[in-house]
């Protein structure tokens, strides 16, 4: 069927498959470093604990059929390992159903560790990958030309993540509407970036033209994906644009990458399509069924997208097959951090010899100047960043984190920049204080050296220890 496929989009597709592969690489390589004190069995929240009380049904994973600390770590990995063979192209190298089933290990894997992932895995950028990963599968390798409805669906995918996010925001908070939203999210977001202090201080009337622009791309420019080109490529161009902006103001883990990855197969790029012969029959007939499947699973996300009761981020079925997107439906004012400290000293006062953690993302030291991490995913900082909003978000693991660094503990103390306590030394006493932070003036700046200026706000957990007073080594 001459139809089916559009070998004009031959350089699209593999420009496509090596950036996504090069995503879930960043995806597995997060999980495995950081697992073991995340969901290990020592874990803030472990997995088995979870597994047994969740059945397959609800979040099926190989995990459900065995879990230890060696085979998550062992799938993490593969998956490693994988990702890296088809950055490299060996999809290329092997028959068509081969390279179904190679494109299909990624998914299972990753889908393995989200859907036992709990709150660490709660991002929306999580399903977005399991979305695109999927979707990814059936674009085939140079024994056929890209399939047209799957290169639909990519496009599919990428209009419901940037309309998705622009009825948010505008359903949401009212400064979007305002365009006054930027006054406050440079300062207030997740994760700053080394650049994000600059993109703060940026004039007012900029800012104002910042989220009227975020607007077109989000709201407009997404119903462009589906015309002919060359306006469906300066649509996509232009969202990638936008998406780099937002590289270069924040650390958004890979939301943006994997959103710019989306783009790419609506891009026309130059080049002599190769004579390819026609698609097998069973190959047709298995893409069309599955796209049938994703455009039926659409209709709750579909639903949801136009209702006035929108919801961000979620996913309708387990497989996390066609899920719905959004971020900032509201943009906090003020930025609230969470400060753990602990001493040596056997019985704590105000004036005793506190000593902060700190993290390797998330603002501590007011002089230390935000680094560089995504696409690399920070999870436990992110996830402290909700816990400074409100302590219901951190009710399941906050405890046990204090009771880990109580102990020293070496996984634990890896997902930090520095613990002020040598390995043989732990604390006899932590605790967690909340501070308001902002951003230094260009003045302050100049006279203090440091880029943000915090106050003291309230105890978000008094002084604590062991239970039973222990103090181990």
């Amino acid at each position: 069927m001459d139809w089916f496929v559009a070998p004009e989009y031959e350089t699209s597709r593999l420009v496509f498959q090596r950036a996504l592969a090069g995503v879930y690489l960043v995806a597995f390589l997060t999980a495995a470093l950081q697992f073991r004190a995340l969901l290990g069995e020592r874990g803030l929240l472990p997995v088995p604990r979870f597994v047994a009380r969740v059945p397959f049904k609800a979040a099926p994973s190989l995990f459900q059929l065995h879990y230890s600390d060696r085979f998550f770590a062992g799938c993490a990995w593969a998956g490693c390992a994988v990702s890296a063979a088809l950055l490299a192209g060996v999809d290329s190298l092997v028959p068509l159903w081969a390279a179904l089933l190679l494109w299909l290990v990624p998914w299972l894997l990753y889908l393995s560790i989200v859907n036992v992932g709990q709150t660490w895995y709660s991002f929306g950028w999580e399903s977005l990958l399991l979305e695109a990963g999927f979707a990814a599968v059936w674009l085939g390798n140079d024994e056929v030309a890209p399939p047209v409805v799957v290169l639909f669906l990519l496009r599919w995918i990428l209009f419901r993540v940037e309309f998705g996010a622009g009825l948010i925001k505008m359903r949401g908070d009212e400064c979007w509407r305002k365009l006054t939203c930027l006054d406050h999210h440079h300062e207030t977001q997740p994760m700053p970036g080394p650049l994000s202090w600059f993109f703060h201080h940026l004039p007012k009337p900029l800012h104002r033209v910042e989220v009227a622009a975020n607007h077109v791309t989000q709201l407009v420019v997404p119903f462009l994906l589906f015309t002919a080109q060359p306006v469906a490529t300066a649509a996509a161009a232009l969202m990638i644009v936008t998406q780099l902006w937002l590289v270069l103001s924040g650390n958004f883990a890979w939301l943006n990458w994997i959103t710019i990855v989306l783009a790419l197969p609506a891009v026309a790029f130059p080049a002599d399509p190769p004579d390819r012969p026609g698609a097998p029959l069973w190959y047709e007939g298995t893409v069309l069924v599955v796209a049938a499947l994703l455009v039926g699973l659409s209709y709750h996300p579909v639903a949801n997208m136009i209702s006035r009761r929108q919801v961000m981020n979620r996913s309708f079925d387990p497989l996390h097959l066609v899920n719905t997107y959004g971020a900032f439906g509201s943009v906090s004012r003020v930025r609230h951090e969470v400060v753990i400290e602990g001493t040596l000293d056997e019985a704590p006062r105000e004036d005793s010899d506190w000593r902060a953690y700190e993290f390797k993302g998330k603002p501590g030291d007011p002089r230390r100047w935000p680094r560089p991490f995504a696409p690399y995913h920070l999870r436990l900082d992110w996830l402290m960043w909700f816990a400074a909003l409100s302590p219901s978000y951190a009710g399941s693991w906050f405890g046990t984190l204090m009771e880990r660094l109580l102990e020293n503990d070496r996984a634990t103390l890896r997902l930090l920049r520095r613990s002020p306590f040598p390995p043989d030394e732990p604390p006899r006493f932590v605790r967690a204080r909340l501070f308001r932070y902002r951003y230094t003036t260009w003045r302050e700046l100049r006279e203090t050296g440091a880029c943000w200026e915090r106050t003291f706000v309230r105890e978000y957990l008094p002084p604590t220890r062991l239970a039973g007073g222990a103090h181990r080594p």
